[in-house]
C-alpha cells in the first residue's frame, strides 16, 4: 500500500510527531483499514493521498465558521474528497486516490490531552479525521462508539493508548 502524505506544520512549535512518523501511521491505519467500495478496493493498487495541516484555533474556527457555520475552534475538521460524486476512470489508476484533508487545532489537542499526552491526543484526532475521509460518521452514540473503539484500534496498531 502506497500513501502520500503531506503534512503542513502550520502551529510553527515543537510537536511530538515528526512528518515521517506521521506517514507510517496513516499507511498502517489504511492497511487495517482496507478502505472498499462494494467490496473492491477504493483504488486498485491501493494508492492513496492526504493531507494532514497542524495548526492554531485561530486558523480552525476560521475554517469551521467558513464550512459549518460554527463560530467556535473545534479539535478536528475533516474534509472528504470522496464525498464528491466524480467518474472513474481507467486512466487515473496509476494516480493515488485523494482521500481529502484533515485539520487539526494543536492548541484545542493540547488542552484536551489530559490524562494522556499530546502525541497521543494527536493521533486520536488524526485517526478521526481519517475515519471521516472514508465515509465514518457519528449522528448518533451507537455509530459514535463504534468509531471511538475503531479509533482506539488504530492507536492500538502504532502503540499508543487513548484513556477516553
Amino acid at each position: 500500500m502506497q500513501v502520500e502524505l503531506s503534512v503542513q506544520d502550520c502551529f510553527h512549535q515543537d510537536l511530538p510527531i515528526q512528518p515521517e512518523t506521521w506517514e507510517i501511521w496513516f499507511r498502517q491505519w489504511l492497511e487495517i483499514l482496507r478502505p472498499e467500495l462494494d467490496g473492491e478496493p477504493l483504488h486498485p493498487q491501493e494508492n492513496y493521498e492526504l493531507s494532514l495541516r497542524l495548526t492554531d484555533d485561530r486558523e480552525i474556527q476560521s475554517f469551521n465558521q467558513s464550512y459549518r457555520d460554527k463560530n467556535q475552534p473545534t479539535d478536528v475538521l475533516a474534509f472528504a474528497a470522496l464525498e464528491v460524486d466524480c467518474p472513474q476512470i481507467d486512466e487515473f489508476d496509476a494516480e493515488p486516490l485523494y482521500l481529502g484533508d484533515i485539520v487539526i487545532s494543536v492548541e484545542t489537542a493540547d488542552r484536551q490531552a489530559a490524562p494522556h499526552n499530546l502525541e497521543t491526543e494527536l493521533a486520536w484526532l488524526a485517526a478521526h479525521g481519517l475515519l471521516h475521509l472514508l465515509g465514518w460518521d457519528h449522528p448518533d452514540d451507537a455509530s459514535l462508539l463504534r468509531m471511538l473503539d475503531q479509533q482506539q484500534i488504530l492507536l492500538d496498531v502504532v502503540g499508543l493508548e487513548a484513556k477516553r
